[in-house]
């Protein structure tokens, strides 16, 4: 009779403790999840908007010999034109984004040098090939330039000591 209880208690254990069974109320899919990141996801123009806010960011961090933060700002860059090929998959104008690239990995090597020169001249590159891909997208009225003008007023770009 002892026994009967150790019994029920063993069987009530291992019944509640076998989660194999067990199926969520809610199963969260690969597409229902695109789903929901899809509401929540920037579109492209949010993307570019940042993507222009960091090359102007770019501009004062390495004209003021900032390197650290010109490398934040160049990796900040890659990563929006990354984020805009992962979430605009079938704009055609993402499709273009490599031509980005070499430009980009152009001031990253200047930035690597520490070179002010080098700099400037790779600056003035990505900021032409960013003109010439929204020519190529038809958005051609959209000019990116060098910056006259620190894109915000909250931050010192000068190197601290």
């Amino acid at each position: 009779m002892k026994l009967f209880p150790l019994l029920i208690s063993l069987i009530l254990f291992t019944s509640c403790s076998n989660n194999k069974t067990a199926q969520p109320e809610t199963q969260i899919t690969a597409d229902s999840l695109h789903k929901i990141m899809a509401q929540y996801a920037p579109g492209l123009g949010e993307i570019m908007g940042g993507i222009q806010t960091h090359h102007a960011k770019l501009w004062y961090a390495g004209i003021n010999n900032n390197w650290k933060l010109a490398q934040y700002e160049i990796d900040e860059l890659k990563e929006r034109f990354v984020q805009a090929t992962q979430i605009e998959t079938e704009r055609p104008e993402v499709k273009m984004i490599p031509m980005m690239y070499s430009s980009i990995d152009s001031v990253a090597n200047a930035i690597h040098n520490k070179n002010m020169d080098q700099f400037k001249s790779a600056f003035h590159l990505l900021t032409a090939s960013c003109n010439s891909c929204h020519a190529a997208n038809n958005f051609e009225f959209n000019v990116i330039t060098i910056p006259t003008a620190p894109p915000v007023s909250n931050q010192d770009f000068k190197v601290k000591q």
